[in-house]
């Protein structure tokens, strides 16, 4: 496994309460993992925990990173092993040029145009229409958001968390999103998707479910997601949202029976 989140609890800033309590959860090495749940049920604390943000300091449990235990790890020494986070709201540097956004990750500068112009390919932005372009409000929320998926992508890094990369855009853009997550994976990156926007999720191959705080099933994703639903009350949603390659994941029978069941998965 690349990442293994063991019993990991997580408290508020005033350490009153718990946010995330005895989480536990495996990533694959380049897979697509999801972690959906309700809002406010602990997804982005979870994510900010991983990637080491002070603010977010487990109570207890573990978080391990190819092996290695890296709990106490900082920022940036997590950041030297391969993990990066990309945020929900896109960084705004203002004035700076999208080549020397993308660029500023990247650590042989060699060939530096070609290593921008790939990374702005790969998130469906013509280069030579944006590279020389200045990050401002002349970009869209959705051209900021895959500016800043660019520069995750130049990093090359082994993990990549992004956290609710489909907030606040449409469904035609979501999709998009959802093609892009797909060329990253085959480039050898692993991706941990926060995702509030549960159908985003169908991308994945493996997912975790956390409700309030706990974690309810890792599975693979289609099992997570029928979870989810049951949980929600949404067997509508589940019925439409359920297909990998334009088949469904479940006969419609099978989605009815489990919502009849008074405690299903348990």
């Amino acid at each position: 496994m690349l990442l293994e989140v063991k019993n990991l609890t997580i408290p508020t800033f005033d350490q009153k309460c718990v946010i995330v309590n005895d989480v536990s959860f495996d990533v694959r090495e380049g897979s697509i993992h999801a972690i959906i749940g309700p809002n406010g049920s602990g997804k982005s604390t979870l994510a900010y925990s991983i990637m080491g943000l002070s603010n977010y300091k487990p109570f207890q449990g573990k978080i391990y990173f190819d092996g290695i235990d890296i709990t106490d790890m900082s920022i940036t020494e997590r950041s030297k092993m391969g993990i990066t986070l990309a945020w929900q709201e896109p960084a705004r540097i203002e004035g700076l040029s999208v080549k020397k956004y993308v660029s500023l990750g990247i650590k042989d500068k060699s060939n530096l145009g070609e290593k921008v112009t790939e990374a702005l390919e790969i998130v469906n932005l013509p280069s030579k229409k944006y590279v020389n372009r200045y990050i401002d409000n002349s970009l869209s929320g959705g051209e900021r958001k895959r500016i800043e998926l660019a520069a995750v992508v130049a990093m090359k890094p082994r993990l990549i968390i992004l956290d609710e990369p489909d907030s606040g855009l449409d469904v035609i853009i979501t999709e998009d999103f959802m093609n892009i997550f797909n060329k990253i994976k085959k480039l050898n990156m692993t991706i941990l998707l926060i995702t509030h926007r549960e159908e985003i999720g169908m991308v994945a191959d493996y997912g975790t479910l956390i409700w309030h705080g706990d974690v309810l099933i890792t599975d693979l994703f289609p099992y997570v997601m029928l979870r989810y639903c049951k949980k929600a009350g949404l067997k509508e949603f589940c019925k439409r949202t359920l297909y990998k390659e334009g088949k469904p994941c479940f006969p419609e029978d099978y989605i009815d029976r489990i919502f009849n069941e008074e405690e299903p998965f348990e």
